[in-house]
C-alpha cells in the first residue's frame, strides 16, 4: 500500500469514530461561501485540526471544518472552507481531502470559489458555471508516483466538469430564475492579484474568471472517476483600462451578497441528483 493510501485510510479511519455515513455528495465551499452550511441538517461537524493529515485552513472566511449531514435529502459530506497551494501546501496536500471524500462514498463533487471577472459580458456578483479550466499554478496533484488503485497515470480531461450536471444546474437556476453565466476557470498560483498585463493574457488565452484554487481538485476528483459541477462567484472586475485596487474584504462581501442565490442553486441541484 502506497504512503498515500496509508494516510487515506488513517484520515477515513478516524472518521469513521465520528460517523458511520456513506455520502454520496461531497461539497467543497470557497472564500465567503460558507453560508451553505446553514441549509445542512447537521450530524456530525469535525475541526480540519483533528483529522490525520489534514492541512489546516490559514486563509480568513475559511473555518476550517468537516460537515456530514444531509441538503436537499441527500447524505452529504462538505469542506467549509479548503486550502490553497499559495498557503505553502504541496498539491497532495491541497487534495487530500477529496481522496478522503471518495473513500467515504463520495460521487459526485460540487466545487465553488470566489473569483476575478475577466469577461466584459460578466458583472460583479454574478455566478458562473465553470463549463471547463485552464492550469496555470505550475504545479499538478499527480505527478510522482501514480497509484493504480486510486487512479489512472493518464486521466482523460476532455470533460472535468460533467456536461450532465451542468445542464441540470441550468434547468435549476432557469427554474428558480436565477441567472447563471458559463465559462472558463484559469486557476494561478497568487496570492497576489494580476497585472493589466496578466489580464489580458489569462483572457487573451480564452479564460473567463481567474482564482487561485479549484483545478488541483477537480484533476484529483477526475482521476478517481468522481462527477464534478463547479460555480465561481465573480467577486471583483478585472478589466485592465478600468482596473482597481481590490481587498479580501470586498472579495468577502461580494462572495456573501451572492451567496444566497448560489446556495439556492446548489441545495435544488443535490435535491435533483
Amino acid at each position: 500500500m502506497s504512503t498515500l493510501r496509508e494516510q487515506i485510510q488513517e484520515a477515513l479511519n478516524f472518521l469513521r469514530t465520528k460517523n458511520q455515513s456513506n455520502p454520496p455528495v461531497g461539497i467543497i465551499l470557497g472564500t465567503g461561501l460558507g453560508g451553505l452550511v446553514k441549509e445542512i441538517k447537521i450530524d456530525t461537524v469535525i475541526d480540519y485540526s483533528d483529522i490525520p493529515h489534514f492541512p489546516v485552513s490559514t486563509v480568513e472566511s475559511h473555518k476550517g471544518k468537516l460537515i456530514f449531514g444531509t441538503l436537499g435529502g441527500k447524505n452529504i459530506v462538505a469542506m467549509q472552507g479548503r486550502f490553497h497551494f499559495y498557503e505553502g501546501y504541496t498539491m497532495r496536500q491541497v487534495t487530500f481531502p477529496v481522496r478522503v471524500m471518495k473513500f467515504l462514498g463520495v460521487k459526485t463533487l460540487l466545487i465553488s470559489n470566489a473569483a476575478g471577472g475577466m469577461n466584459p459580458l460578466f458583472a460583479k456578483g454574478d455566478i458562473m458555471l465553470i463549463a471547463d479550466h485552464i492550469n496555470l499554478l505550475g504545479d499538478n496533484p499527480l505527478i510522482g508516483h501514480n497509484d493504480d488503485e486510486l487512479g489512472p497515470r493518464f486521466p482523460d480531461m476532455s470533460e472535468p466538469y460533467s456536461k450532465d450536471l451542468i445542464a441540470l444546474a441550468e434547468k435549476t437556476a432557469l427554474d428558480l430564475k436565477i441567472r447563471l453565466q458559463k465559462g472558463v476557470f484559469v486557476a494561478v498560483s497568487g496570492p497576489n492579484l494580476e497585472t493589466r498585463a496578466e489580464y489580458r493574457f489569462l483572457r487573451g488565452i480564452g479564460a473567463d474568471v481567474v482564482g487561485m484554487s479549484t483545478v488541483p481538485e477537480v484533476i484529483v476528483a477526475v482521476h478517481q472517476s468522481m462527477q464534478v459541477l463547479g460555480f465561481s462567484i465573480m467577486t471583483d472586475e478585472c478589466f485592465p483600462d478600468a482596473l482597481k485596487p481590490v481587498s479580501l474584504q470586498e472579495v468577502i462581501t461580494v462572495a456573501n451578497e451572492s451567496e444566497p442565490k448560489l446556495t439556492a442553486i446548489m441545495k435544488e441541484v443535490v435535491a435533483r441528483l
